[in-house]
């Protein structure tokens, strides 16, 4: 693993993927992240490109050509280059490959710069297209985040507490495909309550959430984390059945339809990037 630290904060990463895998406050020594326990869900806080969620049939369908890819993309698994700008910073990169071209037919050159600021962490993507042709891509987060944070209290403890008061409208999952069916949560002074019977049917997948900052906290002590996404047009939250995390993931991209026609370009949520353009965004996190 390799390691930022300040004053506040100590976070640690893998090449293999760029994952965050370690979030620890110093001051409690309290470490915020999942520990990526594989009886439940053995990752931490994977990247997700070049797609978020399933495709229809795991394949998609670009200029007359079928292509396969595997749920969240590739990015996940592959090695990073990894760089350090600064004592508090460090950026991993990836570019596509021969192996990457047989799947997905774009030259493309991503990083994932993450910076340490006070009691926080900022999470940047940076996509490059290098290519002479238009890029086509989705890119979402996916840290899980520690529930509970300290062993004296339980799952149901804890609430997410929503920076506007809403009805969360949200997409049911079917086979790892968005159905039809929606389902509404409707908020008690902007909380949602956790509990593992949210996740049953998989997670929620929110295509028009108000709200850009959820604070992750506990009705019996003060440990917490702010997560910031204003950036990002979906969102899902998610936790493994049983399992003691919550994940807050900022998309620019979704799973498909049930009855999508499989098309790339038809893909809702897809983004494009004209050669020689850049695209970032980023979510931030701060611990308390």
């Amino acid at each position: 693993m390799i390691f930022l630290e300040n004053e506040h904060l100590i976070a640690g990463f893998n090449t293999k993927g760029a994952e965050l895998q370690k979030l620890e406050l110093k001051s409690t020594g309290l470490d915020y992240l999942w520990k990526g326990d594989p009886a439940y869900w053995g990752k931490f806080s994977p990247v997700l490109f070049p797609i978020v969620g399933a495709l229809k049939n795991d394949s998609y369908i670009f200029e007359n050509k079928t292509y396969s890819l595997s749920r969240h993309g590739f990015a996940r698994d592959k090695e990073f280059e990894v760089s350090r700008p600064a004592d508090n910073e460090i950026i991993f990169t990836l570019r596509n490959s021969a192996e990457t071209l047989v799947v997905y037919p774009f030259t493309f050159e991503l990083a994932l710069h993450y910076k340490l600021e006070d009691s926080g962490l900022t999470c940047t993507y940076k996509l490059n297209n290098p290519g002479e042709k238009e890029l086509l891509f989705s890119l979402g987060g996916h840290p899980a985040f520690a529930v509970p944070f300290t062993p004296d209290t339980c799952y149901e403890d804890n609430y997410l507490l929503f920076d506007r008061d809403e009805d969360l409208f949200f997409n049911k999952i079917e086979h790892n495909l968005i159905s039809d069916e929606q389902g509404v949560l409707t908020l008690k002074g902007s909380k949602l309550p956790l509990n593992h019977e949210l996740f049953k049917d998989d997670a929620l997948v929110f295509k028009s959430l108000k709200s850009e900052k959820i604070r992750l906290a506990n009705n019996k002590n003060s440990h917490g984390l702010e997560f910031r996404f204003s950036q990002f047009p979906f969102f899902g939250i998610w936790a493994a059945p049983g399992a003691d995390f919550v994940c807050l993931e900022p998309w620019c991209g979704v799973a498909d339809g049930i009855h999508h026609n499989q098309q790339l370009r038809d893909k809702e949520g897809i983004q494009t990037l004209s050669p020689g353009v850049k695209w970032e965004r980023s979510w931030h996190v701060s611990l308390f």
